[in-house]
């Protein structure tokens, strides 16, 4: 029996054509000098990088000032990016305020927002190879901050067995190795991400996340500059490019290359790391 609350009113069209309100209107904010950035990045010099192995995590660092790529150097692959403060793994990435501020999907000029209380810039996007790609006819672009990552408790849940290299667990034991901590302790600190290379979207029936074939390339990069000093961890995503499989052995997976580069010394005069929210914490009280 159909409801009365689900038959449509006389007035449908006219609520439905009520115009959207942007929820947090950006324009307030400071934009980032990509300029300064794009100068220092210029002159910098490479101090280290990590290759992170198919369906494998590994961890990086970089200093405030400093600057990460993640590349593809092999074949099509997404990658599931974690950020940590590196002195306090307590502050860490964002990805639903990040969401909130710039959008679905992220690229250059954009940043990586630290959660709550501490709600500032981590790093920021100044170069994005994929940027051309823009948004697709099915409502799909690249680098979303809308995947959870993929994780053995949603493959348990919905496919009945164990997986041991989701994203999830990819970055548990790299953070784990990393910092020499329990890995069931460490796995609380792991979060959501940013979906490097991953072309992702809301259909438009039902509103479901949907993946489809990356267009990432051997040589396609995204470049960050850092605003914080950063503890790193990439997953290569057993989805390899997401275009058919996710979290299994069957697609065809590829290692990401994360390079670590050092700008030289006054390449940054008259710039300072963003200090954590300003807010006091009263809350009314």
């Amino acid at each position: 029996m159909t409801s009365e609350l689900s038959v449509a009113p006389s007035d449908a069209a006219a609520r439905r054509a009520v115009e959207p309100v942007i929820v947090y209107p950006n324009g307030t904010l400071a934009p980032p000098d990509l300029g300064l950035y794009r100068s220092a990045r210029a002159g910098a010099c490479k101090t280290g990088e990590v290759l992170v192995q198919p369906r494998e995590g590994g961890c990086f660092h970089v200093p405030a000032g400093g600057f990460f790529r993640i590349s593809s150097v092999e074949g099509p692959q997404v990658g599931d990016l974690n950020l940590w403060n590196a002195h306090n793994l307590d502050e860490r990435f964002y990805s639903g305020k990040t969401r909130a501020i710039h959008g679905t999907h992220i690229t250059t000029g954009e940043r990586m927002w630290s959660n709550l209380p501490y709600l500032r810039p981590m790093a920021t996007i100044i170069e994005d190879s994929l940027g051309w790609y823009g948004m697709d006819e099915f409502g799909g672009s690249i680098h979303d901050v809308i995947g959870t990552r993929c994780d053995p408790y949603t493959h348990h849940l919905l496919a009945g067995d164990d997986y041991h290299h989701c994203c999830h667990s990819n970055l548990s034991r790299a953070l784990a190795d990393e910092t020499g901590r329990p890995l069931k302790e460490v796995e609380m600190q792991v979060h959501d991400v940013l979906n490097v290379f991953m072309c992702t979207g809301f259909t438009r029936d039902t509103g479901q996340y949907f993946m489809k074939a990356s267009p990432v390339r051997p040589g396609d990069h995204i470049e960050f500059f850092a605003e914080i000093d950063l503890l790193g961890a990439l997953s290569a995503c057993p989805g390899g490019d997401c275009s058919s499989s996710h979290s299994s052995d069957a697609a065809a997976c590829y290692p990401l290359l994360v390079e670590i580069f050092a700008p030289a010394d006054g390449a940054l005069d008259g710039w300072q790391s963003p200090p954590p929210s300003g807010y006091d914490r009263s809350h009314g009280r």
